[in-house]
């Protein structure tokens, strides 16, 4: 390519952070899962299959994978989807958006661990993910993750599982992912084109999620939209933070919304615009209202109330039934990589939510009883 072929990657994610990083290692938020290119074709470029351009000029890209994302409406032409067989014209600008590739190796061995399968086909798989499991294997790390009970419950080949090509299939599958102790709904492609098709939605944003979360407090408003960029905290590496200045992090987009309150604590839906990592967590404590039992910034200590020893035992004993932090991806939706159906899951908080908001309901109306609030 001379000097006048322009070729711009667009890392989306931050890189790979440090191995001494372990934990955040593990929770990559949803944009670390695809890159976008762009390629501007030269003025004196030749016709050319499309398919054949971009595998001239993306490495360790095969045709198989070029094809599916065109298919897939992952491959724009002038901001315009077209075939597999379009001709690329001189000053075309193409891009396209792919699984991301990822550096690292880990063995991934079938492991035997339940999976709670809310929904499985040929093309995609939705599970319920418990608390306590990691999506994927990452530093510190090595097994024991969706990705190994994925692999036994298909029983088959490794290699038959959608890989990042070049790397090993240490997230083969994984498209997306939520934290390691929080529960919820996650979709997991069975296929190549499954996964690109996934991908592009969650570049474009228009995957469904929304999540329940119990934080403390009391919030003053019903609703509202948290804006901020999201970056790690100069100060400690393992926390995340909001720039409000937009200094720096990356953008990132909350909408809140009341659904039930209870004086100490509140049950809220978050909706997600963007997907960085611990979003919800670190957006929520930004305006004031931390999540309840989150151990990283905070949640798992009194933030309302007063430490008078009774209450100081309840709260207590409502950390020990919910020792992280207290988030639930409760809704998810996307649109079929075959059918092109909209599909819509919805899951029931888990027990040690559903406890807990009982315990402060509870305790709350015997506040208000016996002596006012």
């Amino acid at each position: 390519m001379n000097e006048e072929n322009k070729h711009k990657l667009e890392q989306l994610p931050e890189n790979q952070p440090e191995a001494q990083d372990a934990e955040l290692d593990e929770e990559l938020g949803q944009e670390d899962y695809f890159e976008r290119h762009e390629i501007i074709a030269d003025n004196k470029q030749t016709l050319i299959r499309l398919d054949k351009f971009l595998m001239d000029r993306l490495a360790n890209r095969s045709r198989n994978k070029v094809q599916n994302a065109i298919k897939a409406g992952s491959v724009r032409v002038d901001n315009q989807e077209v075939k597999p067989n379009y001709k690329v014209k001189p000053g075309n600008t193409i891009s396209i958006v792919l699984p991301k590739s990822v550096e690292g190796s880990y063995e991934i061995l079938p492991q035997e661990i339940p999976l709670d399968i809310v929904y499985e086909d040929e093309d995609v798989m939705v599970i319920n993910k418990p608390f306590g499991i990691a999506v994927h294997p990452g530093v510190g790390i090595p097994n024991g993750t969706i990705v190994n009970a994925v692999a036994w419950h298909l029983q088959q080949k490794l290699a038959d599982l959608p890989i990042m090509e070049g790397n090993s299939p240490d997230r083969a599958g994984i498209v997306h992912r939520i934290d390691k102790d929080t529960t919820g709904l996650m979709v997991i492609a069975k296929n190549e084109y499954a996964m690109t098709h996934l991908a592009k939605q969650f570049f474009d944003h228009s995957i469904e999620r929304r999540y329940q979360a119990i934080v403390w407090g009391d919030p003053d408003a019903d609703s509202g939209t948290i804006t901020g960029n999201i970056g790690r905290n100069p100060n400690d590496r393992k926390l995340l933070m909001v720039f409000p200045e937009g200094e720096d992090g990356k953008w990132a987009v909350t909408h809140w919304k009341v659904l039930e309150r209870f004086y100490y604590c509140t049950l809220v839906e978050c909706q997600l615009e963007t997907g960085r990592t611990h979003q919800i967590r670190v957006h929520m404590k930004s305006i004031g209202h931390t999540l309840f039992g989150d151990p990283r910034y905070g949640g798992n200590q009194i933030l309302k109330g007063t430490l008078f020893s009774k209450y100081k035992q309840f709260v207590e004993n409502c950390l020990q039934i919910l020792p992280r932090q207290a988030l639930h991806a409760k809704v998810l939706g996307f649109v079929h990589p075959k059918t092109g159906e909209k599909l819509t899951f919805e899951s029931e908080l888990p027990d040690d939510m559903k406890t807990v908001l009982e315990k402060f309901g509870n305790y709350v109306n015997a506040r208000k009883t016996n002596q006012g609030l």
